[in-house]
């Protein structure tokens, strides 16, 4: 509304009767500043492609809401930088009649002599433009939460990092939720953008399916390669290439790691197959997902020299822009499992390593001051990274098991605490573990498996000599979760009988087993601890004012105290007021005040928890999360790297995209003129025509697509004089 604004401020003055119009306008830029100011934060719902080769730069789009003046991108780490290229608010029919209106009288000139207005060259791009624009046009959008769009150019460096990155879109008014963003190491090959799905009509599906041209369907390709795409609803992208004889080849799938839940699908995320079939179209491998995660990786062994194709669909057939992909296809270095799956802070451990393409490689090893927790290791093989796998850190001494073990009578004699590393060897097997303890002796046992990548599915219980059951665990719910749906590892918490010999037992509960079914068994007192995650993992604060923040408490071992909240070292103007999670509590809100003045672009926070144990104050940092919903129902906290916050200014006007020339008198004269009536019925049907808020509304599009650049000043000055005469 500021761009019409200063048109009247800097035009010629108006008559008296257009005074309306002029209120109109002050009025809609007030509630249009209004309505943008009390938005939700941005939201990002895709990226594609969700990644890049090192050394490269190339185009990248995002759907999502909440989008207006985009000013920044951020992305995690070094060596990747964006910029924006373009912005796409969703439009609406009258919009597009607008545009076609304008478009046609662009051909119309570009056919016949360019005035000097609108030279033919600047025409024919301005045409270009608005067909751009229209092309991604759509009514009817099958979710409206993606359906803003925003282009952007991204640059890595040779030497950026390879791996998961966080990109996030920042606006006046907020910084968005994170999305990943993968660097790669190998040529890719993105197909084209998909448009906008349409919403699907039932008994009228086949009219909202994507039309692909037919040399879309197959693309051909050379390894080691990655691909990226979007799968239409109903569709299968295929990809063909060349191997030899003897290639162990590894396809590997990111869609669910790159958009973990989507609220409004069925399981809740894009559910991708592989297929390989030869040349005749026989299926020589297959693959849904990857153990208990959805995305699947298949192995190939190229059976004889010649061309080969790749397939991936969903599962279901399901399809829109926001089913993203990335699939690579190489003789590339994958780890299927290490043992064991973790080990003794500061003690150096170099765990076995099984899977394809090892030859010669080197696993990574955790940071010497490394602490108590999971941390993530890679296999190095000639510069080229293998996919990142979980290693646990403790500080409790550790064990391996030792078969057999599998019976009561003759049960691995253990001494507490520690943790013991073992394998569920075959399917039906069990470990069993004997201990001494004392009447009245709280013991912990607690199994890391499923958190470590590790197919096991346990089940774990506690009995006595005489074989009684005293407790038994088989899933727990895990606060710390993220996206990890079957929260499959066990723990018990249980309180010793008598004095005597117990016996753990540890097996699969869908008695699978082989050597990749490893486990870290902890056997121990009471270890009181506790874990804290933050939603949302972005904030934005008017100046001077507060915001909240939600920290829930992931309490560990029967920990019930009270948790003390507070900003750590806070940025200059950052304050946050005392709060407590009370005990036995597991959340609680934590205010945070904004500084006076605004920020410099977005800056980092960090919350921590303090709590007495055992006399012992422990902090904790809170780790940052989105609260994503699955499926319409259930909700997951999917950690983010950092807590993003910026200040915003209620009263801050963005300044005018494109500020138009006075308008000529003979506009306005050519509009009265148009519209002049003829007779009484004229009369009354133009007033008829439109309401006032239908003018006002009619304004506020005119204004928005000059704007945006696809209206030229001559059909903008026409249509709002048109608008004018009309009263």
């Amino acid at each position: 509304m500021k761009v019409l604004a200063a048109f009247h401020r800097r035009g010629t003055p108006e008559p008296t009767r257009h005074g309306f119009i002029g209120r109109i306008l002050f009025a809609m830029f007030i509630a249009w500043t209004a309505s943008a100011l009390a938005q939700t934060r941005p939201y990002i719902g895709y990226t594609y492609p969700a990644g890049g080769q090192q050394g490269t730069t190339f185009q990248i789009k995002l759907g999502g809401q909440g989008l207006d003046d985009v000013s920044d991108l951020l992305v995690t780490g070094s060596g990747v930088s964006a910029r924006m290229v373009e912005y796409y608010r969703r439009i609406n029919p009258q919009e597009m009649q607008l545009l076609n209106e304008q478009l046609k009288e662009l051909k119309k000139a570009t056919s016949a002599v360019a005035s000097a207005a609108m030279p033919k060259p600047a025409a024919e791009e301005l045409i270009a433009k608005i067909e751009k624009r229209t092309r991604e046009y759509v009514q009817t959008p099958a979710c409206a939460s993606i359906s803003t769009l925003v282009f952007a150019e991204v640059t890595i460096a040779p030497d950026a990092a390879p791996g998961a990155r966080e990109l996030r879109l920042a606006t006046p008014r907020g910084i968005s939720n994170p999305l990943v963003f993968h660097v790669g190491q190998f040529p890719e090959h993105s197909r084209k953008p998909m448009i906008t799905a349409t919403i699907q009509v039932l008994g009228k599906e086949a009219s909202a399916l994507r039309k692909r041209p037919t040399n879309e369907v197959e693309v051909r390709v050379n390894t080691p390669c990655t691909v990226n795409g979007q799968i239409a609803s109903g569709e299968v992208n295929r990809y063909r290439f060349e191997a030899h004889k003897g290639q162990r080849l590894v396809i590997t799938t990111l869609a669910r790691q790159l958009i973990p839940f989507i609220a409004d699908a069925v399981p809740g995320w894009f559910q991708p197959v592989l297929i390989v079939n030869d040349t005749n179209g026989k299926e020589l491998a297959y693959a849904d997902d990857y153990r208990f995660r959805p995305d699947p990786v298949l192995f190939f062994e190229v059976p004889k020299d010649g061309e080969y194709v790749f397939a991936i669909t969903d599962a279901i057939y399901r399809g829109r822009e926001d089913f993203v992909y990335r699939i690579t296809i190489g003789e590339t270095p994958f780890v299927t499992s290490l043992f064991p799956l973790g080990a003794k802070a500061g003690v150096h451990v170099t765990p076995t390593m099984k899977g394809w393409n090892l030859q010669d490689a080197v696993l990574t090893r955790p940071d010497k001051d490394a602490v108590s927790g999971i941390v993530s290791l890679v296999a190095n093989r000639k510069e080229i990274i293998s996919n990142p796998v979980p290693w646990a850190l403790d500080s409790l001494k550790e064990r391996f098991d030792k078969e057999p073990n599998n019976a009561a009578v003759n049960a691995q004699q253990v001494t507490l605490p520690l943790i013991i590393n073992g394998h569920i060897d075959q399917p039906g097997d069990w470990d069993i573990f004997q201990f001494t303890g004392k009447s009245n002796d709280t013991i912990v046992v607690e199994v890391l498996a499923r958190r470590l990548d590790s197919p096991l599915d346990s089940v774990i219980k506690l009995t006595d000599a005489a074989g009684k059951l005293l407790a038994f665990s088989d899933d727990r719910e895990d606060l710390a979760a993220g996206e990890n749906t079957h929260q499959a590892d066990s723990w018990f918490m249980a309180r010793l009988p008598t004095d005597g010999d117990f016996f753990v037992h540890i097996g699969d509960t869908a008695h699978q087993g082989g050597e990749e079914y490893g486990y870290r068994l902890r056997l121990s007192p009471l270890r009181p601890d506790f874990e804290l995650r933050t939603t949302p993992s972005s904030i934005r604060i008017r100046t001077n004012a507060t915001t909240a923040v939600t920290v829930f408490a992931q309490r560990r071992d029967g920990f019930t105290n009270s948790i003390k909240l507070a900003l750590k070292n806070p940025p200059p103007g950052f304050s946050s007021a005392p709060i407590k999670i009370a005990a036995g509590q597991n959340s609680a809100s934590l205010a945070i005040k904004g500084p006076p003045a605004l920020t410099r672009g977005a800056v980092s926070l960090s919350i921590v928890g303090s709590a007495k144990i055992d006399e012992k104050e422990i902090i904790r940092e809170a780790v940052p999360a989105e609260d994503r919903m699955q499926a319409f129902l259930w909700r997951h906290l999917v950690p983010a790297r950092d807590l993003m916050a910026v200040t915003y200014d209620p009263n801050y006007e963005p300044p005018p995209k494109r500020i138009p020339s006075a308008r000529p008198p003979t506009v306005a004269a050519n509009a009265a003129a148009t519209n002049a009536p003829t007779g009484t019925n004229t009369v009354l049907a133009a007033k008829l025509k439109f309401t006032k808020s239908q003018v006002a509304r009619r304004l506020r599009e005119i204004k928005l697509l000059f704007e945006e650049g696809v209206l030229t000043e001559e059909f903008y000055h026409q249509k709002i004089a048109d608008c004018e005469a009309l009263q």
